[in-house]
């Protein structure tokens, strides 16, 4: 009965509103931090370093929610039902623990404190002051997120419209005043590889991955406003394009101020260091007010966006604990991991990030190509089947020298390297997902044909 629910009255003002509202859910710390250290890596590799960055760190994430659409999915566990009930579960605790309390939603509040409070007091005040700063940060989102029917106003018309305006007066002094050329060398990593380079670093943005999550918050907030059916979809999809597009146009501008840094600066051992020093060249102590204040509003956001999901897709996974509990339980985790500090949280998830990103990638061109086949599962099935174990080798690949020394290892990953087209450079996956995907497809038409007693004529000889 969704199709005849009353359509509500269309206006420019709903789309904006929803744009603004997916904006803001996912651009956080790492979209803000790791573009601009990727500029002063890439230096006059930068354009090719930005554009590679903006297929993980946009495409990827536009794709995810047209998943999401195509499928009509209520949230990841649908999503990723066709692989199987139990993946469904074990992909939706792995994806919500990694942009959850483990990594993603810590590491917002751990940056807006490394920017807007610790360069202010003193270093002996430093552990003291991270608990305050993220025992409040956490309790403002935690009550925003009690508050579900609030939720598109809070982030859509007020927050995310200070974060855009404060990193628009930064973009418009830095342009007008830049810091130096942009024929610096770069690193060598982006001598020969910039684009896939750029990739890989917008793998840190978790976007891909928790596009697949937030969609339920999203979904929920847009038929808050009356729309159903096609209409949400349409909606959905128009709104994903323009915030994905605005998305763009920053992560260009943030690359370009990082590659333009390096003929005043040297390079940073992050991004967080790297946006201070540029703005702190503009704007003095000011500037650092003002960054404070801009990565406060745009990781606030974020963190809502994410407690909230995490809540609403493990209640529905057991659903026998409240929404409410939920809540408490990410955000009070998120707040003890957020205190071991940025570069802690930062080194941990690099390895996690290489096992997840593949298999959300597949199970996204999945939900793309094939959602709506009557063979759909089988394909799934065996598609991630080829995807799980290079996704696991990279994984390896990118864990700390404890465990990749250990020598049975380091010759495994050796022959996974030597063998596996693009291992070498962290995309190994690829060609197996596509094998694992030709079989899936033609294994599957041909059970079908069989079980309807005929053969596709493309089998035929």
């Amino acid at each position: 009965m969704e199709e005849l629910a009353a359509t509500p009255k269309k206006n420019m003002g709903q789309l904006l509103v929803v744009s603004s509202l997916i904006f803001g859910m996912f651009f956080g710390s790492g979209n803000l931090i790791f573009p601009v250290h990727l500029g002063q890596m890439a230096g006059s590799n930068w354009f090719m370093a930005a554009f590679g960055f903006a297929i993980s760190g946009s495409l990827f994430p536009l794709l995810a929610i047209m998943a999401v659409v195509v499928t009509k999915s209520d949230g990841l566990l649908d999503l990723a039902r066709p692989v199987g009930r139990h993946y469904a579960a074990i992909f939706l605790i792995l994806v919500h623990l990694t942009i959850g309390p483990f990594f993603a939603t810590p590491r917002t509040a751990a940056t807006a404190y490394q920017m807007a409070v610790e360069p202010f007091i003193p270093k002996s005040f430093s552990t003291m002051g991270m608990l305050l700063f993220t025992g409040l940060f956490f309790a403002i989102a935690y009550l925003a997120a009690m508050h579900q029917g609030a939720l598109l106003k809070i982030v859509g018309k007020y927050l995310n419209v200070g974060f855009l305006a404060l990193l628009a007066i930064i973009f418009l002094i830095a342009f007008i005043k830049p810091m130096g050329n942009l024929s610096q060398a770069p690193t060598a990593t982006y001598q020969a590889n910039a684009t896939i380079g750029g990739m890989l670093e917008g793998y840190n943005t978790l976007d891909a991955v928790a596009l697949l999550a937030l969609s339920v918050t999203l979904i929920h907030a847009i038929r808050g406003l009356g729309y159903r059916g096609r209409d949400l979809t349409k909606l959905t999809a128009k709104a994903g394009i323009l915030s994905i597009s605005l998305e763009v146009i920053i992560y260009f501008g943030l690359v370009l101020l990082g590659a333009m840094s390096m003929s005043e600066l040297k390079l940073s051992a992050n991004g967080g260091v790297a946006l201070s020093q540029i703005v702190g060249h503009y704007f003095s102590n000011v500037g650092t007010l003002l960054l404070g204040a801009l990565v406060t509003l745009g990781v606030l956001t974020t963190a809502i966006g994410l407690i909230s999901s995490f809540a609403q897709d493990f209640h529905k996974l057991f659903s026998k604990i409240s929404y409410r509990t939920w809540l408490r339980v990410t955000t009070i985790l998120s707040f003890c991991v957020a205190n071991a500090g940025l570069d802690t949280i930062i080194s941990w998830s690099l390895p996690i990030l290489m096992l997840m990103y593949p298999l959300s990638l597949a199970l996204i061109f999945l939900s793309l190509t094939v959602s709506k086949r009557p063979y759909a599962g089988i394909v799934y099935k065996v598609t991630i089947a080829f995807t799980i174990l290079p996704a696991i080798l990279d994984m390896l690949a990118n864990s700390p020298a404890v465990i990749t020394s250990f020598g049975p290892i380091q010759s495994l990953l050796a022959l996974y390297h030597g063998v596996i087209p693009f291992a070498s450079i962290g995309l190994g996956w690829l060609v197996p997902t596509f094998i694992g995907f030709a079989i899936g497809l033609l294994w599957g038409r041909l059970r079908w044909a069989s079980q309807r007693g005929t053969v596709p004529e493309s089998n035929r000889l």
